[in-house]
């Protein structure tokens, strides 16, 4: 089968479907090295533009340098793949400590390898990785190669993230989404079960197992809220008054005294002149969770549970179905939401008609992470994968879970049950929220 018969199967059927296929069921090999080949080449057109110096930068105390990701990404493949998978003896021993994600700590990661030694360790690495496929014995391992896809993803978007902050990002490339203007409402999800989590081979260890939650009536927010809901927040001295702040949120502020939030549009110039029209309809990006909650009382809502914003999401009530995506299980295209950097930016929240959830939710997946009200754990009957401490270190009640995705979201890590996590104070990562209420509004 030719390459692009192959990505018109891709492009209309899951995953789990793609390999019981009758076309391409004995290409099962050759999918993964698909994927893997355009998962590098996303990954590789992050290094355009960039010099030895840039790739050394800390941008922030809790970030690595953008080098730094490079090269765990090649050594984590290593690791995994290579040497406890296939058993060979590790390609570049001298990277080893400086490449582990418990090694130096972030401050002292600075220290790297030049682009072309970086490079070549990608290259080579990978080399061997596409030649042990040919003989892994899938059937045990699957799920680690679906797992390295979305560690690559992940890494990725800290380096997209990095590049922001260093002002070194794509900018919005010139490319401009016209949406009509909305009006900010509520959808009602009636109280019932509805299954959370996900058993499929894409899931990571946080995501299992699939399980049945019963929730009450509650009402959730149409669209993530825009910077034309937000002003008002910030107009009205919404950072100067504690009565919206939680008492750990107030604390956080005055120890972080900040106006605004980290992302703010270029064309704000005031509280008093307000966002240009074609920013209005935008989300919200770079606030804490903290500030999230702040926003959320002022309006007197609240943030969703995770579960709240999960069946919301995933959750068909005509059918009592579970879907992997708001709109059903096509894979994640540019024309159903903004995700894999293709835009360079955020779109407006209402500018995905067709990706809607069954409730009529809009943009639930890519353009900017969305925090809630939940902590990380892990479900009842929780395993780790592929190590204890991917996930299970995380289970500290410090760090909040955030879904759906952001612009810089590769599909692979694209998907309603995905649980990403942050300290509510981070508001670096490309993250803003929606409300939720026990009441209508």
């Amino acid at each position: 089968m030719s390459k692009s018969s192959r990505s018109e199967v891709r492009s209309t059927h899951t995953r789990e479907e793609i390999f019981e296929h009758p076309l391409i069921e004995h290409h099962r090999r050759e999918q993964i090295r698909d994927w893997f080949q355009d998962c590098r080449a996303q990954t590789l057109a992050l290094l355009q533009g960039l010099d030895d110096d840039s790739l050394c930068q800390q941008a922030h105390p809790d970030f690595s340098p953008v080098g730094w990701h490079f090269g765990h990404i090649a050594y984590t493949e290593s690791l995994w793949l290579l040497e406890r998978s296939a058993g060979l003896s590790p390609l570049f021993p001298q990277y080893q400590r400086l490449f582990v994600a418990d090694g130096l700590p972030k401050g002292e990661r600075t220290r790297l390898p030049k682009l072309l030694d970086l490079q070549h360790y990608l290259k080579t690495v990978r080399t061997q990785v596409l030649d042990y496929l040919d003989i892994a014995p899938l059937d045990q391992q699957e799920p680690l190669w679906r797992w390295m896809l979305q560690h690559e993803s992940q890494h990725s978007e800290t380096i997209a993230l990095v590049l922001e902050l260093l002002q070194l990002g794509y900018g919005d490339r010139g490319l401009k989404v016209m949406t009509e203007p909305f009006t900010a409402s509520m959808v009602e999800v009636p109280a019932g079960y509805f299954l959370q989590g996900n058993d499929s081979w894409d899931a990571l260890d946080n995501e299992r197992p699939m399980h049945r939650v019963f929730l009450p009536t509650y009402w959730i927010d149409r669209y993530p809220v825009t910077w034309g809901e937000y002003q008002v927040f910030m107009a009205a001295g919404g950072y100067e008054d504690s009565q919206w702040w939680s008492r750990s949120g107030w604390a956080w502020l005055q120890a972080n005294p900040i106006q605004q939030p980290l992302y703010m549009p270029k064309d704000f110039a005031s509280k008093d002149s307000g966002l240009a029209d074609a920013t209005l309809n935008h989300p919200v990006c770079g606030v804490s969770g903290y500030e999230s909650e702040a926003y959320a009382r002022f309006v007197g809502k609240r943030l969703p549970t995770e579960a709240e914003w999960e069946k919301a999401a995933s959750w068909h009530p005509d059918t009592a179905q579970r879907h992997t995506y708001p709109w059903g299980e096509t894979l994640p295209s540019q024309s159903r939401c903004n995700h894999g950097q293709a835009m360079g930016r955020s779109t407006p929240v209402n500018a995905y008609p067709d990706a809607q959830s069954a409730y009529g939710c809009w943009d639930m997946l890519g353009n900017v992470w969305e925090w809630t009200a939940s902590w990380f754990d892990g479900y009842n009957g929780f395993v780790s994968y592929p190590y204890k401490g991917y996930s299970q270190a995380y289970f500290d009640g410090e760090h909040r879970v955030l879904k759906g995705g952001s612009w810089a979201t590769r599909s692979y890590a694209l998907r309603s049950s995905f649980r990403n996590w942050y300290y509510p104070g981070v508001r670096q990562i490309f993250a803003g929220f929606r409300c939720a209420s026990d009441r209508c509004h």
